[in-house]
């Protein structure tokens, strides 16, 4: 009976099977393909959104490109929301998550993670008359946050007691509740802010508070260790040849800082 369990066992492995019947796609599957399908935000610029010509842009959506031109394979872009990334991952529906996604240990018991990519940081923003020195300050004021995502998590688990979070499906809505006074305070990504800014230049914003840097990381599915080392050289890389910096210019308005390695 031992016997036979482990010839079950080695051709599990050989056939490239998990236990439960499921395939997994490596780095070879991808080239055998000749596609990758990979997770960009659906509504998060400068990262990724829809332009003028119906066509997703940003950051991000430049990087997957370029991984696809790496690999030699087609690209297959899918729009994502934050609480989308992980479950798609996790059932296959993409190979890769290029979506502004910040690493923590919660997320890393469900995916891997790559080096980082792309420079981020998390902050709360609100107009210049509005008095906030400390997480403290928030108490007593209407905070909005996109459900899900790292700043959610980060106000949850480490806000000031009393504070009053209102969370929004999407970045849209949760901007649109800013410019909208429907909350007082912002808290988003730098980069969010920033385009806000540029696309509003009567709008009274600014920086109150740092919540949290959260560079930005690819995401890869538990078991694809072939596929994450091979992202890995490719980050390198392209730190090293300058096109990390050059989308950083182009997207972030700054040149690429130093980022943290896996």
């Amino acid at each position: 009976m031992i016997s036979k369990l482990k010839a079950v066992v080695l051709a599990l492995l050989l056939t490239g099977l998990t236990p439960a019947g499921i395939a997994q796609a490596e780095l070879s599957d991808v080239l055998a393909s000749g596609k990758i399908k990979i997770a960009i935000p659906e509504n998060f610029p400068p990262f990724g959104s829809l332009n003028e010509e119906g066509e997703y842009a940003g950051y991000d959506v430049d990087v997957a490109k370029l991984v696809g031109e790496n690999l030699g394979v087609e690209v297959e872009l899918v729009p994502v929301t934050s609480k989308q990334r992980i479950p798609f991952l996790e059932t296959d529906r993409v190979d890769l998550v290029i979506s502004s996604m910040g690493a923590n240990p919660e997320r890393a018991k469900s995916i891997w993670f790559s080096s980082a990519y792309a420079p981020f940081f998390s902050g709360a923003f609100a107009a210049s008359d509005v008095k906030i020195a400390s997480p403290d300050d928030l108490v007593g004021k209407k905070v909005g946050v996109t459900g899900g995502t790292l700043e959610d998590l980060e106000l949850t688990e480490n806000g000031p007691e009393g504070i009053e979070i209102i969370r929004f499906g999407d970045n849209a809505a949760n901007l649109a509740a800013f410019l909208s006074s429907q909350v007082e305070v912002l808290v988003t990504g730098n980069t969010v802010a920033a385009k806000l800014s540029a696309d509003n230049p009567d709008l009274d914003i600014e920086t109150k508070l740092i919540i949290k840097e959260s560079p930005a990381f690819i995401g890869v599915k538990k078991g694809n260790f072939d596929l994450l080392q091979w992202v890995n050289v490719f980050i390198l890389h392209k730190k090293l040849g300058g096109e990390l910096n050059g989308f950083s210019e182009k997207w972030l308005g700054q040149k690429l800082p130093a980022l943290p390695a896996l």
